[in-house]
């Protein structure tokens, strides 16, 4: 009976002496096991590996492990051939100028990849936070090994490769925290109470349920204009991310609030003064 197994197995598929190839019964179901064991150990590491992580860290490990996941099956792959009976290194000296076409070819791939293993790793960019690269501004939906998405203002999706992110500057609005400071400038003319404009100010965004009260808006005197006495407004909010409707908001209010108290609001304007020559 034993014989009978080793002389199946031992049945030649497929063989090639020029590339040293020989291909038998046995060691394609040696192949097909050790893929088996490996696919069901694999499995079982990232459910066990799972159990103990939070939401977002099952999240980032699940990325990850699919990138090393990929990687050991390579591995598993080329030694399974190399012990089925298939001499890898032959094949690979064949085909020595496709795997360099394909190296060139993927080598930005791979430059997305590595990326993003940096940013999951050291959390420079989470999903919720929001982000502004090239001028545009977006909130973060979702972090993977070659792309990260974000939902803009005119919900619109960003797709942005991941290697921009090490290449150029970025800017994380919300990685400290939650909260943000933004600002609104507002000029007034010269003459005018700036007493009742810094009141007036602070009365606008008291009256605003999305600024928050702690930590409190503060009115800076910016400085003194070629046409106007300059001011800051600063405030606080949570949804950085609607901040354009919100200040859009602000700026109404602060025009009509400004009329109803006499104060205006200046263009620019300069003052000419002409020399007259007596001959």
């Amino acid at each position: 009976m034993l014989e009978k197994i080793e002389h199946f197995l031992s049945q030649i598929l497929y063989t090639n002496k020029d590339h040293g190839v020989s291909i038998t019964v046995g060691g394609i179901l040696l192949f097909l096991v050790i893929l088996l064991i490996t696919h069901f150990t694999l499995r079982f590491v990232r459910k066990i590996a799972g159990r103990r992580l939070d939401a977002d860290g099952r999240n980032r490990f699940k990325t990850i492990f699919t990138f090393l996941k990929y990687i050991i099956f390579s591995i598993i792959i080329i030694t399974s051939l190399d012990a089925s009976g298939v001499k890898i290194t032959a094949l690979l000296a064949a085909s020595t100028a496709l795997f360099v076409g394909l190296g060139l070819g993927m080598q930005k791939l791979f430059q997305d990849i590595i990326s993003g293993i940096f940013i999951l790793v050291d959390k420079t960019i989470t999903v919720n936070d929001i982000i502004e690269i090239d001028k545009k501004i977006g909130k973060v939906t979702q972090v993977s090994l070659r792309t990260t998405k974000a939902i803009t203002n005119d919900d619109k999706i960003l797709i942005i490769p991941n290697h921009k992110f090490l290449n150029e500057i970025l800017y994380n609005w919300t990685q400290n925290n939650e909260v943000t400071r933004e600002y609104i400038d507002v000029g007034v003319a010269y003459g005018t109470d700036i007493v009742l404009v810094k009141a007036l100010l602070l009365g606008i965004t008291l009256q605003e349920d999305r600024i928050l009260s702690k930590p409190e808006p503060n009115v800076f005197f910016q400085d003194f204009g070629d046409s106007a006495l300059q001011f800051r407004l600063h405030f606080y909010v949570k949804d950085s991310f609607h901040v354009p409707l919100l200040k859009s908001d602000l700026r109404y209010r602060i025009y009509e609030v400004f009329n109803e108290n006499n104060i205006n609001i200046p263009f620019p304007q300069r003052d000419i003064h002409i020399v007259s020559n007596p001959e």
